[in-house]
Parts: structure tokens; sequence; C-alpha cells
């Protein structure tokens, strides 16, 4: 795993317990060269998110009992994909973004601008 750092290269706080998310499922958006998805961008999912993700293939509202997920609902925090969460941004459709819950290496894709015009904890 990866050092456990922010985009401002300080301690990562945790994203989300309830529902339980991270690549290791530790509840932060800790990640490792095995994360090909970068789940790094620590998000407040909303309904707009919800149903672009599920228009683009990944329903991450449905439950899947079979793998321990509750499905999420508007207000949840997850760890999303980078790359999806660019991908949103692009359709208007970028949900709002913890970055001390966010981890550095999501600037590999996304830019820290691009993630501060969507931050919930400054200004």
């Amino acid at each position: 795993m990866d050092e456990s750092l922010n985009v401002f290269d300080e301690p990562l706080q945790p994203c989300g317990e309830d529902p339980l998310t991270g690549y290791f499922r530790d509840g932060c958006c800790n990640t490792s060269d095995d994360d090909f998805g970068s789940h790094t961008v620590c998000v407040e999912v909303s309904q707009q998110f919800l149903e672009f993700s599920r228009f683009r293939g990944n329903d991450l509202s449905t439950p899947v009992p079979e793998f321990g997920f509750p499905g999420l609902q508007p207000g949840d925090t997850w760890c999303l994909c980078a790359a999806r969460w660019l991908e949103a941004l692009e359709y208007d459709r970028a949900p709002r973004v913890y970055l001390a819950r966010t981890h550095k290496r999501a600037l590999e894709i996304v830019s820290l601008e691009q993630l501060k015009a969507f931050a919930i904890d400054i200004n």
C-alpha cells in the first residue's frame, strides 16, 4: 500500500465507514499499484452522479449482497475512481470532494484545481 497522504501531503483522513469504502475496504481512499482504478477521490455522492454512473455502466445504487455492497444513497461518502470523477466532470455531473480524504495519487489523473472547485472541506 502507498503511503497514506492526501492531496496536501498530510495524513489521509478516513472517507467513510457506512458503507465501508476504499479499495482495501479500510474506510480510507488508500491505494497501491494493484488498484488499477485508482479509487482515490473521496466524494459525497449525489443523485445526479449516481444516475450518471449507472448510465455509464457502473450502477452504484443497487445493492449487491453477495459482495457485501449495500448500494449507495445520495449523501454517502465513497472512494471513487479518479478517472470516473474526471469523466463525470466532463459531463457536468461530478460529485463534491473531500480533499483531506482524497489520496494524493488522484493528482496523477485530475488536477488539484479541478478538485478544489468541488471541495466540501475548504473555503
